[in-house]
């Protein structure tokens, strides 16, 4: 039998594949399953997480190794083959043991047969460290740049595209490799401390560098910390606590009273947004239109102050009546490419299709929430994307729609945060490389 701790990885690909699963929310279950803490775990976690990042690069690598398309390969076969190439290119396991591991893999989980095949495969692929195979694998780097980096980085051609597009309207030339080679750094545990609920000090490890609320997790599980444990602290990346405290930070002329989280699932900015309320004398509306999603967000308010209440509801269609809030957070669903570090699978699962169905509804949700603020209160658009599209083109197109509206300069709320310009003036981009954050953009936004 392989150990338990391979076949807890074996069982996160398989869900990811099977399933559609999402890693980071099916890993917790499938370590305990396997009764997986402290180095086991860990190493299962970079195993899984590690494999699902790399993929690319390792079909590449597979598909020069093997005597048919990866297509043809039986699917848990080729899980097992691709487990196999992160421990052998990526990791500090012996050449025999991460080959003798994976063919118990298959031999476990799907038969006798096609053990030889995943052992000989495996030899192919040990016998170059990852840079020679990647000099082997991908384009030409000086003919096809990001050809070459799409493999050596293990992202879509579409994605590095795309990435590299956002780079260069910040001025950020020269970056993409960093960035690239960033997305597929684990992320540090980033913990936060909820307004008048817990202090910082609550949470240990090292207070992160600009949000006067969180604390980097030295090791360990976040669940052992007592804050934490009670609800009273969450896990939530620096980037987005500080969308939190821009929007919080915002001026408003008159009354500020009434704030919204229009699309607060699952509850991670709704929780920091109602302390930051709370101090301030006011009172947060959460809205997440997926009844399941507007569960977790109550839980993650439960036992908060500054909550007025949390709804089931369209942003779209709103439940409200205009101009009925002074501030409104529109944390956009994305395509969430500036959170890969977190996401492995997303990668692979998005399509430059889904652009268009996505852009589609975060214009009709900018729209809205413009539409609940009232005129002198404070509109806040982020996405945890660096997307053009997604970023500037839903801002643009919005604002050329209407003129009771305008752009204000975000850049102003987070001043402490160096090199953030974003690719419209005013606007803010955090970058994995540069901030060690997601990439968040965000863009204030007003009623006139």
């Amino acid at each position: 039998m392989p150990d338990r701790a391979r076949l807890a990885a074996y069982d996160v690909l398989t869900a990811v594949r099977v399933d559609d699963a999402y890693t980071n929310l099916v890993l917790p279950a499938v370590l305990q399953r396997h009764r997986l803490s402290g180095r086991d775990a860990a190493f299962a976690t970079e195993l899984a997480a590690g494999t699902l990042r790399r993929r690319g690069t390792y079909d590449a690598v597979l598909a020069t190794c093997v005597d048919r398309p990866l297509t043809r390969v039986d699917p848990g076969v080729l899980d097992a083959l691709r487990l196999g190439a992160h421990q052998l290119l990526a990791m500090r396991v012996p050449d025999h043991a991460a080959i003798s591991t994976s063919v118990d893999l298959v031999r476990t989980r799907v038969g006798h047969r096609p053990a030889g095949f995943t052992n000989a495969v495996l030899r192919k692929v040990s016998r170059h460290d990852l840079d020679a195979w990647v000099r082997r694998v991908a384009p030409d780097p000086a003919a096809d740049p990001h050809g070459f980096e799409s493999v050596a980085h293990a992202h879509p051609r579409w994605v590095v595209d795309a990435l590299g597009e956002a780079l260069a309207a910040t001025d950020a030339h020269g970056e993409l490799d960093a960035l690239l080679a960033a997305d597929n750094v684990s992320p540090d545990v980033v913990l936060v401390a909820r307004p008048g609920r817990a202090t910082r000090e609550e949470l240990g490890g090292t207070p992160t560098r600009w949000s006067p609320y969180g604390a980097v997790l030295d090791g360990g599980d976040p669940g052992e910390v007592p804050a934490v444990a009670a609800g009273r602290a969450g896990v939530q990346d620096e980037g987005s606590q500080l969308v939190a405290i821009a929007l919080g930070r915002a001026a408003v002329e008159g009354d500020d009273r009434t704030w919204l989280d229009l699309c607060a699932g699952p509850g991670g900015k709704a929780a920091l947004l109602a302390g930051l309320a709370d101090e301030a004398g006011a009172r947060l509306l959460a809205a997440e239109r997926a009844p399941h999603r507007a569960a977790l967000v109550a839980r993650s308010l439960a036992g908060s102050g500054g909550v007025l209440g949390v709804v089931a509801a369209d942003g779209t269609h709103p439940a409200w009546p205009p101009a009925t809030f002074d501030r409104v957070l529109v944390d956009a669903p994305c395509t969430g490419l500036g959170a890969l570090r977190r996401r492995p699978e997303a990668r692979w699962r998005r399509r430059p299709e889904d652009l268009d169905e996505l852009v589609v509804l975060q214009r009709a949700l900018l729209g809205s929430a413009l539409d609940a603020a009232r005129p002198g209160g404070a509109v806040l658009y982020a996405t945890c994307s660096p997307v053009l599209a997604e970023t500037v083109g839903v801002i643009d197109a919005v604002l050329a729609e209407r003129d009771d509206a305008y752009a204000d300069d975000a850049a102003a709320l987070l001043p402490e945060v160096p090199d953030a310009g974003g690719p419209r003036p005013g606007t803010l981009q955090l970058w994995p490389h540069r901030h060690g954050t997601d990439a968040m953009f965000l863009a204030l936004l007003r009623r006139r």
